[in-house]
């Protein structure tokens, strides 16, 4: 024991030696980044198919139900078995990309999801519609694992966290379209529009690099710096960032073979709790249950649900795109902390909302708050709580645990997810405004969380992140 120590605390040295010299030498030539942000527009198509899967099913319950006389349960299924898909997707979507390329399982991602498009639109019956959602399911565990991944492996560490960010700008996006010409197309043919961001991620794919540290940690040196190049552009001088990528992946590959055991070990311990706990600080803080059912809220309120749902579809869709343009010039610690102090904000208006309808003191006063609350809820979770976990998910894991560990916080998120939205109904018939006390309490927790756990990760490399968070 005392041995593999030594071993692990001189490859440690190793890893930071490098780093030292990088930061002494960056006067590096500067390519234009035009195919990182092409890269970035390919890849979060797949986000945007994310958001297309999870929207599907709210504008379309009436006209399902009656084409197909299904039961309100044998609908509930169909819309919760998308979860259980996401989780099965989650738990295989590290491995996935490990052994065939971040572009490989987004083809795989893809395949999923057309074929679960094309099963839904041909469904004349609930067990068809439901192999469909799940295949879709499957398609959504993976992308939400591996488009932050891509992205963050292939930007400059300048651009790292405002490209990333537009994982979760193009996922509510692309519910809040659904959301609206689902009320006006048919259920079939918003089956059918599903297959449009997977058709241009799948063509684009064509055209754009594997991930260079994927090719750098297979040992594909010639592809690793022909990528990185394409990257950069053809006249960046890549060599530093390059010998720091491939210094750090060679003595990664001195540690030994990472394993469910090993993430726990304590050079890992601190990168896999920040990146799970930020994945329940994010999910058991209310907001799925808030958002799958926020036009019930609103009309429990005295409020238009109609009205409400869609000022709350544009404003998550307007203070996402905020955060993506703010991440890399305010950092992701500090909006994590707004984000955290507004959710508390939020849900303490919603349940003093709630407390004076229930005891009918102040009625003319409960719409107001229980908007006011909501809208604040919502709107500090997209400045910040949103994207940021998925961004530092993305960051935080060495190349070599990163497949295991990134599947380890994405199943938490998704287990998270369901549970929250399970739990809503029960928790609000139990006590309404004793559901937002209580989600109040956890996002306090979560801001006490960020304060002690979770470092800055702007303005450094992953290669210096990450030996940093894990020496």
């Amino acid at each position: 024991m005392a041995i593999k120590e030594d071993v692990e605390d001189r490859t440690q040295k190793g890893i930071r030696e490098p780093l030292v010299v990088g930061e002494q030498n960056h006067h590096a030539n500067k390519g234009h980044p035009w195919m990182v942000y092409f890269s970035t527009f390919i890849a979060v198509c797949g986000s945007y198919e994310f958001g297309a899967c999870a929207g599907y099913s709210s504008p379309t319950q009436d006209a399902i139900r009656k084409d197909l006389s299904l039961s309100l349960a044998e609908y509930s299924l169909f819309g919760s078995i998308l979860t259980f898909g996401a989780m099965v997707g989650a738990i295989t979507s590290g491995p996935l990309a490990d052994f065939i390329g971040r572009k490989g399982a987004m083809r795989v991602s893809s395949a999923f999801c057309v074929a679960g498009w094309l099963v839904i639109y041909f469904s004349e019956g609930p067990v068809p519609l439901d192999i469909g959602r799940l295949a879709t399911g499957y398609g959504m565990g993976v992308f939400s694992y591996v488009v932050p991944v891509f992205v963050a492996e292939i930007a400059p560490k300048e651009l790292r966290g405002a490209l990333t960010t537009l994982n979760q700008f193009m996922i509510v996006t692309a519910v809040s379209v659904s959301f609206i010409i689902g009320n006006v197309l048919s259920w079939r043919a918003l089956a059918i529009i599903g297959l449009v961001p997977t058709a241009v991620l799948l063509l684009g794919l064509f055209f754009i690099p594997e991930s260079p540290r994927w090719l750098a940690k297979r040992g594909h040196k010639k592809d690793f710096v022909a990528a990185l190049q394409i990257l950069r552009g053809k006249d960046a001088d890549i060599s530093e960032e390059a010998e720091e990528i491939q210094d750090y992946i060679t003595s990664l590959e001195q540690l030994p073979k990472s394993s469910l055991l090993e993430l726990f070990h304590r050079r890992y311990l601190r990168s896999v709790t920040i990146g799970i706990g930020l994945m329940v600080c994010q999910q058991f803080g209310g907001i799925n249950g808030i958002c799958f059912y926020a036009s019930s809220i609103f009309e429990q309120a005295g409020f238009s649900p109609t009205i409400g749902t869609i000022t709350y579809a544009c404003l998550q869709i307007v203070i996402t795109g905020l955060g993506a343009a703010f991440i890399d010039k305010a950092g992701r610690k500090p909006l994590l902390l707004l984000s955290g102090s507004g959710l508390v904000a939020g849900c303490i208006f919603a349940a003093v909302a709630f407390y004076l309808k229930v005891h009918e003191v102040g009625v003319e006063a409960v719409p107001a708050l229980a908007v006011t609350g909501i809208l604040v809820y919502i709107g500090s979770f997209s400045i910040g709580m949103g994207a940021i976990p998925w961004v530092v998910m993305s960051e935080i894991f060495p190349v070599n645990v990163k497949g295991l560990a990134g599947s380890v916080a994405t199943l938490t998120n998704w287990f998270g997810a369901w549970l929250c939205s399970y739990t809503f109904n029960f928790l609000m018939s139990w006590s309404s405004y004793g559901t937002f006390i209580l989600y109040a309490a956890i996002n306090a927790l979560a801001i006490l969380f960020i304060i002690v756990a979770v470092p800055e990760t702007k303005g450094k490399s992953l290669e210096q992140l990450q030996a940093d968070i894990n020496s």
